[in-house]
């Protein structure tokens, strides 16, 4: 007599158990790539951060090490900062800057090219009167746009200056040479206003924690540089 083995098949609740293992993996594995995602986007935000710092490094670097020592005050003609930007006259070349919040209000007094695009991030221009530090009546001169170099437009991110200081003191001068010391402080970072910390006196401080609404861990960084150079041995 012949026996025929029967065939067992699945039962519902070993379906059941698969398909929620199934979706269990593929919800893991969903949520790893959207994981990475933000992480490479983090990481493009901040390299670019970190790449315009190093130009805008070297950019003042190199002018204010080959530049005569100066003063900082107001009457000097040769550092001008603002609420709404500044300027910085170093004799070869001058170098102009709006910060993001001016841009996003459209600040009436920031500065702007004398023709075509009046959008002015960070421009070096040549200025060898130092003209564009001196402040007349009617306010300060617009800037040419020839030979203006921009110099955050190779950034493919919103980036923006937040804020920059330059200080020195008296005690920072080489009797013997007469050469000054001057610290640049700059903050920048992008310039998405919805996802930015202002601080008491209205300069973009950091950006928002995961707590406070339109916090963004991609798009979202404010770093501050500090930079030390001395200029050459005369004075000016």
């Amino acid at each position: 007599m012949n026996h025929v083995k029967a065939s067992r098949g699945f039962t519902l609740i070993e379906l059941m158990l698969a398909m929620a293992f199934i979706s269990v993996l593929l919800l893991a594995v969903a949520m790893t790539v959207i994981q990475i995602g933000k992480i490479y986007n983090r990481g493009i935000t901040l390299k670019e951060v970190n790449q315009v710092s190093r130009t805008l490094t070297d950019e003042l670097t190199r002018s204010i090490a080959s530049s005569p020592s100066f003063s900082l005050s107001a009457s000097a003609g040769k550092y001008a900062p603002e609420a709404w930007g500044g300027r910085l006259c170093l004799g070869q070349y001058s170098f102009i800057w709006n910060y993001g919040t001016a841009l996003n209000n459209n600040n009436p007094n920031r500065s702007r090219y004398s023709s075509g695009s009046n959008v002015i991030q960070f421009v070096k221009v040549p200025d060898l009167s130092g003209t564009y530090c001196v402040r007349q009546p009617s306010g300060y001169p617009n800037i040419s746009p020839t030979n203006a170099v921009e110099l955050l437009d190779e950034s493919d991110r919103d980036l923006a200056i937040h804020r920059i200081a330059v200080n020195s003191s008296s005690t920072a001068v080489d009797p013997r040479t007469g050469q000054q010391l001057y610290t640049v402080t700059f903050t920048i970072g992008t310039n998405d206003t919805a996802a930015l910390v202002t601080d008491g006196l209205g300069y973009v401080s950091s950006c928002k924690t995961p707590d406070q609404l339109g916090f963004s861990f991609e798009y979202c960084t404010v770093q501050q540089f500090t930079i030390a150079v001395r200029t050459q041995n005369a004075v000016n």
